[in-house]
């Protein structure tokens, strides 16, 4: 495991985790509603932003590693999950929202292994509409943990369209995934 500023980076994503959800359940009277949903957003949004840098930094810095490019796809799909099971149980996102995002997350890397194996790796390589359906989720999440208005926005409206704009595009995302797999099989056979 090679230890660069990429893979601390992705690190760091994880580690923000069980603070992001712990927040949220701390005793009552140690910080208020409000504050929770600050400090929640804040290490999401951070987190997110890290996804981003480590990537970058990796290709910059010529750091891009075996190790790396597998922890940080593990990294996403783990703050993702947790955040979309915290705002379940806060009854912020249906539950359907929570399935399919969680669904497509694993059926899509465990067809990315399949393909890896078969050696059509670059047929479900990450496409615009995949990237597309991660902004989107990255956005909605953060407004939703937040939930509070902001100005005269409302923050959770706002949040709730978009996660389900995210659920569209995680389900167009998964289809595109499954038909360039098909596509690259039918190839071979």
């Amino acid at each position: 495991m090679p230890l660069n500023l990429p893979n601390l980076l992705t690190w760091l994503r994880i580690l923000f985790i069980p603070l992001m959800v712990g927040v949220f359940y701390l005793p009552d009277g140690w910080i208020t509603s409000r504050e929770a949903n600050l400090l929640a957003a804040t290490f999401f949004g951070v987190a997110a932003l890290t996804d981003w840098l480590d990537g970058w930094l990796a290709r910059k810095l010529g750091q891009t590693s075996a190790f790396g490019a597998f922890l940080d796809p593990v990294a996403d799909k783990l703050m993702v999950a947790a955040a979309l099971i915290v705002l379940i149980d806060l009854d912020r996102v249906a539950p359907l929202i929570g399935l399919i995002i969680i669904g497509r997350e694993i059926t899509i890397s465990a067809l990315r292994e399949w393909m890896a194996k078969a050696g059509k790796s670059a047929s479900v390589a990450v496409s615009f509409v995949g990237k597309l359906k991660t902004a989107a989720q990255m956005v909605s999440i953060v407004m939703l943990l937040y939930f509070n208005p902001v100005i005269d926005l409302p923050i959770a409206e706002i949040g709730t369209w978009l996660i389900w704009v995210a659920a569209l595009l995680t389900l167009g995302s998964m289809a595109y995934y499954l038909v360039m797999a098909s596509r690259a099989l039918q190839k071979t056979s």
